[in-house]
């Protein structure tokens, strides 16, 4: 009786259990909207030391993302990639990044010429 009520819970609970478990779909890049996607794309960015103009404008893009995360990861492979900081705050609030991400776009503008 206890074999049969184990393997009916583990017949339960397999659909429930792959749930969480699915591979992040849809491009490896920086400009995917998918997290689990996103972030090591900059992280990939920064280890290939790629500094496309796309890429790099992705991630200036990002410096002003609703997401902290996003935001934190940004600034970080920019940051790596470059060795400037402009005094980016990824937990300052937007008014107070403004400064600072203007400075990036000026950045990003130089890097395209």
């Amino acid at each position: 009786m206890k074999q049969l009520f184990l393997l009916l819970l583990a017949v339960m609970l397999l659909p429930m259990g792959g749930a969480g478990c699915t591979e992040p779909t849809g491009p490896k890049t920086v400009t995917n909207r998918d997290l689990s996607v996103k972030i090591p794309a900059m992280k990939k960015v920064v280890s290939d030391h790629d500094q496309s103009p796309a890429t790099l404008g992705a991630m200036v893009h990002d410096l002003d993302s609703d997401d902290a995360a996003v935001r934190f990861y940004a600034g970080e492979s920019l940051q790596r990639l470059s060795g400037q900081d402009f005094g980016y705050r990824y937990y300052d609030d937007r008014e107070a990044r403004k400064p600072a991400v203007d400075k990036w776009r000026g950045w990003l503008t130089e890097q395209k010429h």
